[in-house]
């Protein structure tokens, strides 16, 4: 009876299994809504997407084409609008600055970035503590970090103070409000604010590189430049790419740290294409002329990030 017993729980606990020792389910499962779940889960996911990106931009770009105010009707004007803007003196000085604020701050907040990388890579003992209040400026809001810099760079501001107190009171000026330098004081607060973020990829990209190259290099007798331009840079090509990818893109489309500054002022000499979308749409109500603007952001956008990916990516046989 014992025997009885066992066998039958046997049957009831210990799957089957076929002649090979494979296991048998005792009976096949159904194909129903379950076996396609992770469709039906990420369903919202990429209507939300979709409706957001593509249907958005889409519906943007067709008002690009019209004069359409923002409010009642609207007619279709074709390439008027393009045509306007590369007509308008500030709308090429708006181009000007954007190309001048992208590529100036993805070089300098690159160098800067990989420089702080790799000097806090190994050996410190602070490198932790230090990681963390370099990184910390990304995370904080781009309109208070401008508020604050703008009291910085203000006239009666600390700068200004430490000039006067150094004799040198001659220099001081009101470096948001003068037309040579307003341009500087937001390329200055750009780069501050995203050099923690280059740091973090390229930390994450010589985490990567194997420690024993470099000492065989350094053992072939590479000196330093040597072993970090032929060695620890080729190595972390894939880091260089999202860095100044991601950095170009954030460059290209600043808008916050330009209003809170200087408000594309002054005679309109800090003014870009994300501020002038903003004024011609919202506070002008040109909403044609805006999304015209916007498109062409977008173009300019989508062509310099496809020639980065390019140029920094590099080919397959040479990774």
């Amino acid at each position: 009876m014992t025997a009885t017993l066992n066998s039958e729980t046997e049957a009831l606990i210990v799957p089957k299994r076929d002649r090979r020792g494979r296991r048998r389910d005792a009976a096949p499962r159904r194909p129903g809504l379950l076996k396609f779940g992770y469709w039906w889960w990420a369903l919202p996911g990429i209507l939300l997407v979709l409706a957001i990106h593509y249907v958005a931009t889409t519906i943007g770009g067709f008002f690009a084409f019209t004069d359409w105010s923002g409010i009642g009707d609207f007619s279709w004007i074709g390439l008027d609008n393009f045509i306007a803007i590369f007509n308008d003196p500030t709308q090429i000085g708006a181009v000007t600055n954007t190309l001048f604020l992208a590529f100036a701050s993805v070089i300098l907040s690159n160098v800067v970035g990989l420089a702080l990388a790799l000097g806090l890579n190994r050996g410190l003992k602070t490198r932790y503590a230090l990681r963390v209040l370099f990184f910390m400026p990304v995370v904080l809001s781009p309109l208070a970090v401008s508020y604050v810099w703008k009291f910085i760079f203000d006239y009666n501001g600390p700068i200004n103070g430490v000039l006067r107190a150094m004799g040198l009171g001659e220099f001081a000026k009101a470096w948001v409000a003068d037309p040579t330098w307003a341009i500087w004081t937001v390329l200055v607060v750009i780069v501050w604010q995203n050099i923690g973020f280059a740091m973090v990829i390229y930390m994450a990209g010589l985490a990567a590189v194997p420690i024993e190259i470099e000492e065989a290099a350094a053992i072939d007798g590479a000196n330093l430049w040597q072993r970090f331009w032929n060695v620890t840079l080729p190595a972390i090509r894939p880091a260089v790419a999202i860095a100044t990818t991601l950095g170009l893109v954030n460059g290209l489309r600043v808008f916050d740290q330009i209003m809170a500054l200087t408000g594309g002022g002054p005679a309109g000499v800090t003014e870009t294409l994300a501020t002038q979308v903003y004024k011609e749409s919202f506070a002008l109500g040109n909403f044609g002329y805006g999304a015209a603007l916007a498109l062409v952001l977008t173009l300019i956008i989508l062509v310099f990030a496809v020639i980065q990916q390019r140029v920094t990516t590099g080919r397959p046989e040479e990774a």
